[in-house]
């Protein structure tokens, strides 16, 4: 199993609804890629202080990394992740992207 875990540091004045609305786009696709389990989204609380300013993020659940590599070329997720980088402080600078190649639970 792949948890694809991204963190979003939205750039200063990024409209909230529209960094809302990507991640409920993206948490839609769940059904209709094969191999997306699930995607939840929040914000991050931070309570060690060791994330600053990366104030929301994601965990996209994966079967394996084909799964994770059929949902990175899906015309719907490039379109969304487009427009989540558009929210970023410093485009894709202002994500950081994790690949954890967890066993299955």
């Amino acid at each position: 199993m792949i948890e694809h875990v991204v963190m979003v540091r939205p750039a200063p004045g990024h409209d909230p609804a529209v960094l809302r609305e990507v991640l409920e786009g993206l948490a839609a696709l769940v059904g209709q890629i094969d191999g997306l389990l699930r995607l939840r989204f929040g914000p991050n609380r931070d309570f060690e202080g060791r994330s600053p300013g990366y104030a929301t993020g994601f965990i996209a659940s994966f079967t394996d990394a084909a799964a994770l590599a059929r949902y990175a070329a899906d015309p719907r997720h490039r379109a969304l992740g487009a427009r989540l980088v558009a929210c970023c402080e410093g485009g894709t600078a202002g994500l950081m992207v994790i690949d954890l190649d967890l066993p299955d639970a």
